[in-house]
């Protein structure tokens, strides 16, 4: 008896939560904010305990849940009225490169590292930091990429010709201060080289230089000065 009733209500709160996740709208799905995350995460654990508790009545369970999802809407509402209480609530995007330059301030401050903006500039089929003009992190999380002219990616049938020879990534060869020598070694070169290349672009030391990617196919090593 006590499995068939926990059978029922599990049915019954799916297409309940179904309902509800609806009627906030399709900008849950595609949009996560904190103020969503929350709140999803709030009625998925609602739901939980009316699907566990029996002793819990359908009504005291849907209540909760309810309350939640009309905060939502009309938080969802006045946010669209209000840029003020659309700041408060799901905060500002974010540049992470502004102007082709990184910034390490803005960085540090979402607990972002190198090796993040790398990871998702490629997600972006973006190889190189040099290309991108801005990189603006969302207040979903996502990273929004906006490339230099130019360097928008061309295909086989725009160019008119096939891709030959072999396909390098940028290296990375200075991260926050610190040379990367396994990166150097990959490229046969060592710091004696790359103290000159860095000297030549006006740099005394590599403890002033927060990133430093070096472009394999032209030679073309990008420095982004760190900040103070």
């Amino acid at each position: 008896m006590e499995l068939m009733t926990i059978t029922l209500r599990t049915i019954f709160i799916y297409f309940f939560v179904l309902l509800i996740m609806r009627l906030m709208g399709k900008r849950e799905i595609g949009k996560l904010s904190v103020f969503d995350l929350v709140v999803s995460f709030m009625i998925a654990e609602l739901a939980a305990i009316s699907i566990e508790d029996t002793n819990v009545t359908f009504l005291r369970g849907m209540v909760p849940v309810i309350v939640l999802m009309l905060l939502q809407v009309s938080m969802s509402f006045l946010s669209l009225k209000s840029s003020k209480i659309r700041k408060v609530i799901e905060g500002t995007p974010s540049y992470l490169i502004k102007n082709g330059e990184i910034q390490e301030q803005e960085m540090a401050k979402h607990r972002y590292n190198i090796a993040d903006l790398l990871l998702q500039l490629r997600e972006k089929n973006v190889e190189k930091v040099t290309d991108v003009e801005h990189a603006i992190l969302e207040t979903s999380g996502k990273l929004s990429v906006i490339l230099k002219e130019g360097k928008q990616p061309v295909t086989k049938e725009e160019a008119g010709v096939e891709l030959r020879g072999q396909h390098h990534l940028p290296v990375p060869l200075i991260i926050d201060g610190k040379v990367q020598d396994k990166r150097l070694e990959e490229i046969g070169q060592t710091r004696f080289w790359l103290k000159n290349e860095v000297q030549k672009q006006g740099y005394k030391d590599f403890k002033d230089i927060f990133f430093a990617l070096y472009d394999v196919s032209n030679g073309e090593l990008h420095i982004d000065r760190k900040q103070s």
